[in-house]
């Protein structure tokens, strides 16, 4: 059953890197705020040592987990396995949001192959990895990435790239600001 642990085993690694799918969770602190929990595909998370991890943000409907980086820190990483024999993995840390103006930036995004629609890099500090049973999540077969966001993006293009940041990732649901905020202003 579950365990916990202060940084990931290179067990856990090994498990990360053969999944396909991982969903962020970050929260306001507002009791009244909205909880966000985000599915995330393609190629962006990187290990970056045993207490620290990284993904490639790319442009979506919303932002919440910007807003909720921005005003408290908290998130929550976990993978499933839906694959093989069964296991949930969650990595609680701190996040914070790196953008291409940031000192980190091109140390952290020469990690990645290129995506169209970035928009920035969540990085986080673990304090705590917890392993679960998994035994009631499916069997379910990996076909392959979507292409619609790429497509998307490219479609847009840079300038409506920004335009579309302006118009739905400046705030969150709750309207706390976003580090897009920063970049791009208001």
């Amino acid at each position: 059953m579950g365990k916990q642990y202060p940084a990931m085993l290179p067990e856990h690694t090994a498990f990360i890197r053969k999944q396909h799918l991982f969903f962020v969770g970050t929260a306001p602190m507002s009791r009244d705020g909205h909880v966000n929990l985000s599915p995330k595909g393609y190629d962006t998370f990187r290990i970056l040592s045993e207490r620290q991890v990284a993904y490639l943000d790319l442009t979506g409907s919303g932002n919440e987990t910007s807003a909720h980086l921005e005003e408290n820190g908290r998130i929550t990483i976990m993978f499933c396995a839906f694959q093989g024999p069964p296991n949930i993995l969650r990595l609680y840390g701190t996040g914070t949001v790196v953008l291409p103006e940031d000192s980190e930036w091109e140390r952290l995004y020469g990690m990645f192959d290129p995506l169209p629609g970035v928009r920035q890099i969540i990085a986080v500090d673990i304090h705590k990895v917890q392993t679960s049973c998994g035994y009631s999540v499916p069997f379910m077969s990996y076909e392959k990435e979507r292409d619609t966001l790429q497509r998307w993006a490219d479609q847009k293009g840079e300038e409506g790239l920004h335009s579309y940041w302006q118009e739905k990732n400046m705030n969150s649901l709750d309207q706390l600001p976003t580090s897009l905020g920063k970049r791009i202003g208001t």
